[in-house]
């Protein structure tokens, strides 16, 4: 695989995702494949979600017509992406079961699993399952990170082309090839999703888009030592774990269930604060920049491995307690905008 053919591939994927949006957008609209009745994003009018389609095969086909199925761990996280892809896209249309979905998750992850993608912490069998309950989990943060117009997309360009880095200095070509492609497809999204949103990418997007960072950040530290795991672990996922470690917190100390949706998330908090929807999505998507350049760092061997994922945890439980300061359910949204935030699920 050249460089050359690397790059032709995501500019094919870029120009695919884009040239894909008109279309799916009227069909779409046509099939009142719409948000209106969901509350992931501050809209003023319902946006079409099958974005994600679009993001789906602007990464697979740049990837199969470049690498086909020769490397068995790109194959099946790609498999099973898809197939996560269809159970969110499944989700949006008609919402399924919360047990229904993280089962389905982790046959997903456990096939990921049995390609040889695992956390190798002790190189024994429990492995397998921490993997996948770290594959689900991760996943499902970043699905919940799409909430705001550009913020999900952002993240993703600028974490996928930092492990395209780290991927490179590991001299593992496939996955390169593979986070490359994501990030152009996601770019390709991001040139209609900026805020105002003319698309929404939905479930299938956003858990495809988790699943594959995921996996991929899982397969860059596979058989590294446990320093060099947790780094690699927590600082492609770092925005991601925030948000979700934000939800949760302030969830439990409200005693509200945990899986009731709300307006509790970083941007919403960032929103409150008087920050627009460019601005959350822009300092989301500087904060992904930041903790995934650090990420690189410790793949080239610049900085300690250990250090680097204290200083990044230290920073995530202080952020966390931080933003539990900012009251999002004080009185400021019109009745019917309380009404729609409310009725979103997780």
């Amino acid at each position: 695989m050249t460089a050359a053919l690397a790059l032709a591939a995501g500019v094919a994927g870029f120009l695919l995702t884009a040239g894909l949006m008109g279309p799916l957008r009227r069909l779409a609209v046509r099939w009142d494949l719409t948000d209106r009745s969901q509350s992931r994003h501050v809209r003023a009018r319902p946006i079409a979600f099958l974005g994600g389609f679009a993001i789906v095969l602007g990464t697979l086909l740049p990837v199969l017509a470049v690498l086909g199925v020769s490397d068995r761990r790109v194959t099946a996280i790609l498999v099973a992406a898809v197939a996560v892809a269809f159970l969110g896209l499944v989700d949006d249309v008609r919402p399924l079961p919360v047990a229904t979905r993280l089962i389905a998750e982790s046959l997903a992850a456990g096939l990921v699993v049995a390609s040889g993608v695992q956390i190798t912490f002790t190189g024994q069998w429990m492995d397998g399952p921490v993997t996948v309950m770290w594959i689900v989990v991760i996943t499902n943060s970043f699905n919940l990170l799409d909430n705001m117009d550009g913020a999900l997309g952002g993240v993703t360009v600028v974490t996928a082309v930092v492990l395209v880095g780290s991927a490179l200095v590991g001299a593992q070509a496939p996955l390169a090839m593979l986070v490359f492609a994501l990030a152009c497809a996601a770019l390709g999204f991001l040139t209609h999703n900026w805020a105002p949103a003319r698309m929404h990418m939905g479930g299938s997007g956003s858990l495809f888009i988790g699943f594959v960072l995921t996996c991929s950040s899982i397969a860059l530290v596979t058989g590294a030592g446990p320093d060099t795991i947790c780094a690699g672990l927590l600082l492609p996922a770092f925005v991601a774990v925030v948000d979700t470690g934000v939800v949760l917190v302030s969830r439990l100390l409200a005693g509200r269930p945990l899986l009731i949706g709300g307006a509790d998330h970083v941007s919403h908090r960032l929103r409150r604060a008087g920050i627009g929807a460019r601005g959350v999505a822009s300092a989301l998507t500087v904060a992904a920049a930041v903790s995934g350049s650090l990420g690189l760092t410790v793949a080239l061997g610049w900085a300690s491995p250990l250090t680097v994922a204290a200083v990044a945890g230290s920073t995530a439980v202080i952020l966390i307690g931080v933003m539990q300061g900012v009251d999002v359910y004080a009185p400021a949204r019109p009745v019917s905008d309380l009404a729609q935030l409310t009725r979103r699920r997780w």
